[in-house]
């Protein structure tokens, strides 16, 4: 625990950066129109990628407080997203646009792998490296 605490920043910063050029090639190559949503996902996401890197840059472990209600709201959006395209809240609650509902299904693996639940799992990852680089530095340094 005490080595992925210490590196958890690293980590948190790949998964952003990789969500965020994984969501762009399924927008701008696989050519996938993002719904309301997934572009309020985007919102989210995307400013992670500078706040982990600026604070892994200046070494200010501040960075986590910034990036904590970003990655909070981004996993309840992608678990209400997923709840929506598994069919387990109804589709009337939403307000997406009619030309690309919310409920839309790019791509669907084992009936449940889709692209908000990839979001999820993201979402996921940075608050176990957040809550990991969090508690782990600062019990770190207290010892030290």
């Amino acid at each position: 625990m005490r080595f992925f605490s210490r590196y958890a920043h690293y980590a948190a910063w790949v998964i952003a950066l990789m969500s965020m050029a994984i969501s762009l090639y399924f927008s701008d190559i696989r050519g996938f129109v993002p719904c309301n949503l997934c572009w309020y996902a985007r919102i989210l996401m995307y400013p992670l990628v500078v706040i982990i890197g600026i604070g892994i840059i200046r070494r200010d472990r501040n960075w986590v407080i910034y990036a904590a209600p970003l990655v909070a709201a981004g996993w309840l959006l992608e678990l209400y997203h997923s709840l929506l395209q598994w069919g387990i809240i109804p589709e009337v609650v939403t307000k997406c646009l009619i030309n690309v509902p919310c409920t839309t299904k790019n791509i669907d693996y084992f009936g449940f792998v889709t692209i908000p639940f990839l979001g999820l799992l993201a979402f996921t990852a940075l608050v176990i490296c957040l809550i990991a680089y969090y508690f782990g530095n600062s019990t770190n340094e207290k010892a030290e």
